[in-house]
């Protein structure tokens, strides 16, 4: 029987599961969705144009079909956590922790549990900043403006079905939780859901928070020890780099054609989703659980090198886009150079596509697909 709760927010706890519950997930038994609703003034449109517009957009299309990986087949589930030798050396903890009296005074078991709690928590932003991204392509089959493009969205709103899944799968069968969305991210979810324009969903989605994705993304594969989690970070990331190079390709001329005040107002919301995602996207709340306060585990995030890499990634990826599509205007560009993150905007933007990069065959090792190096 299904049990249908709707809610104003978000859960704010943190969900647990027993063997109990993941043996439920293959019989018959109660379910319980919870929802919040929200509403949007989305315009759609009807293309009677079906012919081929945008060759680049076109062929990323193509190329979501050919590569259209399936977490069931595609992944060896049966992959053990690498476990260390018991002679080794424990892990010293997570940098700017090691040297802090309150992680001392943790038992080692504690420390253990705060490295999982950790990674369950970021595996769950991954998680519901992916039903975002699932919940923004379906919009954009019906607002974008070309066939093109409604086609592409249609192709991304299955792949962002995929990464809800295969994250929700390894959280369930290998954290064993599921911590909360945290309010920024929400906050820019609703944000670029609830807003009317189809651009600034573009924007928002294919530009910011797939940037987004991709910086955390690229930190957790180049780190986990976990090869079930690299194989599934690494499908993921494949299809992320066509959502993105879609985002870039297809907003460039578009943007460059409006009024400078719409370009403006644009480029003033990119900046202020970029300082969210720079400055309020740190999660606390695992330090918080074993005692230390919000203003120190900021502090020690800021100032880890892990924290550094990972704004380094984001701006690495955020500064050229916004500049390729005509974001970075001279208004914006002082606000931007305050950040201290203007010498990234000549690197390598995601509309030169990396057609050979892309185009690389799934490979076969041991029963699971993935990335061919």
């Amino acid at each position: 029987m299904l049990h249908v709760s709707i809610v104003k927010g978000p859960p704010t706890e943190v969900q647990t599961f027993t063997d109990d519950d993941l043996a439920k997930r293959l019989t018959d038994h109660d379910v319980e969705t919870i929802r919040e609703i929200f509403r949007t003034p989305l315009t759609g449109s009807y293309n009677w144009d079906y012919e081929n517009a945008n060759t680049k957009i076109r062929k990323l299309y193509e190329l979501g079909k050919r590569f259209n990986w399936n977490s069931e087949l595609d992944i060896d589930w049966t992959q053990p956590y690498p476990q260390k030798p018991a002679d080794a050396p424990q892990a010293e903890g997570p940098e700017g922790f090691r040297d802090h009296p309150k992680w001392k005074a943790l038992t080692p078991e504690q420390k253990a549990d705060f490295g999982r709690r950790s990674l369950a928590q970021t595996l769950s932003q991954f998680l519901h900043g992916e039903q975002g991204a699932l919940l923004v392509a379906s919009q954009l089959v019906s607002c974008a403006p070309t066939h093109d493009a409604k086609l592409y969205a249609a192709s991304q709103t299955f792949d962002e079905a995929r990464h809800v899944e295969v994250f929700h799968r390894y959280l369930m069968e290998r954290c064993r939780m599921i911590y909360p969305i945290n309010p920024s991210l929400k906050f820019l979810l609703d944000k670029v859901l609830t807003d009317p324009r189809w651009d600034l969903k573009f924007i928002g989605m294919q530009i910011l928070i797939e940037g987004l994705a991709l910086a955390a993304f690229q930190t957790i594969h180049a780190t986990t020890d976990d090869p079930l989690l690299r194989d599934v970070v690494g499908l993921v990331m494949r299809d992320e780099g066509r959502h993105v190079a879609f985002g870039v390709n297809y907003l460039e001329d578009w943007i460059r054609a409006l009024p400078e005040d719409e370009i403006e107002e644009r480029a003033q919301f990119a900046y202020e989703a970029c300082l969210v995602m720079r400055n309020r996207l740190v999660s606390t709340t695992v330090a918080e659980e074993f005692g230390f306060t919000h203003d120190e585990a900021m502090e020690i995030n800021n100032a880890s090198q892990g924290g550094q890499a990972f704004r380094t990634f984001l701006f690495e990826r955020m500064i050229p886009n916004l500049k390729r599509v005509g974001l970075l205007t001279d208004k914006i560009r002082p606000k931007f150079e305050e950040l201290g993150v203007l010498h990234f905007e000549n690197l390598k933007h995601d509309g030169a596509i990396d057609w050979s990069t892309l185009e690389k065959p799934l490979t076969v090792n041991d029963g699971a697909k993935i990335i061919a190096a």
